[in-house]
């Protein structure tokens, strides 16, 4: 059953739905369900392009192509670049609206794929370890092709759970060196957010957590015990606004204390009090945009 489960949960299927809705969403009976029968999981489909003009390109990564949007700002002199990496499950188009807010501000945008999820190649996901192949893959081509970042040396990395620990893998074993981040709820660890599901589902995480992590690390070729942002966070000097949200049932307050403490630079933190998993600027829009602002208008950003 262990198996089963970690096969379905990183293993994206190609079908229509939707996908199983979130362990704290469920009924008694569904939640039964799942457990017999492992999550419903589709691989994640990008929605409308965002209102802005953006253009489609091609990412080589060791994971397959990777299908991104870049965007230049409207008007006035380019500060720098943006890339964007979403969640578990999620995709680019998910991310529009942050994206728009940092054309806004003067940035270049990059809304990337990541493998498996939206128009890019697969359907295997890692939760954050081979997607930070993606995220150094970005970032060589964003040197390649993207002036403003090699012009004016300003690469800002944004994740979003999955997103930002990848990003902070990238940074740690792959040796990227962006010129900050922001990143938003990263869980501390594989094991811990096995077990925060279990917990967000009522249900006794021993011994099927740490089967469920096991087995998933055998079957995509890694040790994903070892997949640890609070150990990658020791390791990243980069500037980083980290934000999370009290009310979070997948990321817990002891770990993302740990991610913090561990940051090795310049580093602020923000949380936004009753919010879940889900994007703080739904919620708290004019604070998210200040605080994303004035992290970024910081000398040297």
């Amino acid at each position: 059953m262990a198996f089963f489960h970690a096969w379905r949960f990183t293993h994206f299927s190609n079908e229509p739905g939707v996908h199983s809705p979130n362990p704290e969403q469920l009924s008694p009976g569904r939640k039964l369900w799942v457990l017999l029968t492992g999550i419903r999981n589709p691989k994640p489909q990008n929605g409308p392009k965002p209102d802005f003009l953006v253009e489609t390109v091609t990412i080589a990564s060791p994971n397959g192509p990777l299908e991104a949007w870049y965007a230049r700002p409207d008007t006035g002199q380019v500060r720098g670049t943006v890339a964007l990496f979403h969640g578990y499950t999620s995709s680019k188009s998910h991310l529009s609206h942050e994206a728009g807010h940092f054309r806004r501000l003067g940035y270049n945008v990059l809304l990337v794929d990541q493998a498996g999820n939206g128009n890019s190649a697969g359907f295997r996901t890692t939760v954050g370890y081979r997607e930070a192949d993606d995220v150094a893959a970005s970032v060589a081509w964003l040197y390649d092709n993207d002036s403003a970042t090699t012009k004016h040396h300003a690469l800002i990395l944004y994740g979003v759970s999955m997103g930002a620990v990848a990003i902070m893998r990238a940074e740690a074993d792959l040796r990227v060196r962006p010129t900050a981040n922001i990143l938003e709820c990263p869980y501390g660890n594989m094991r811990q957010t096995a077990y925060n599901r279990f917990e967000s589902m009522h249900v006794p995480g021993f011994p099927m957590a740490d089967l469920l992590v096991f087995w998933g690390g055998v079957q995509n070729g890694f040790w994903a015990y070892g997949l640890n942002a609070e150990h990658y966070a020791s390791q990243i000097h980069t500037p980083t606004l980290l934000l999370w949200g009290t009310a979070d049932p997948r990321v817990t307050r002891p770990e993302t204390d740990a991610i913090f403490a561990n940051l090795a630079g310049p580093k602020a933190r923000h949380d936004f009090s009753g919010v879940g998993h889900e994007p703080y600027w739904k919620r708290y829009s004019a604070d998210w945009e200040q605080l994303t602002r004035a992290f970024l208008a910081e000398p040297g950003r």
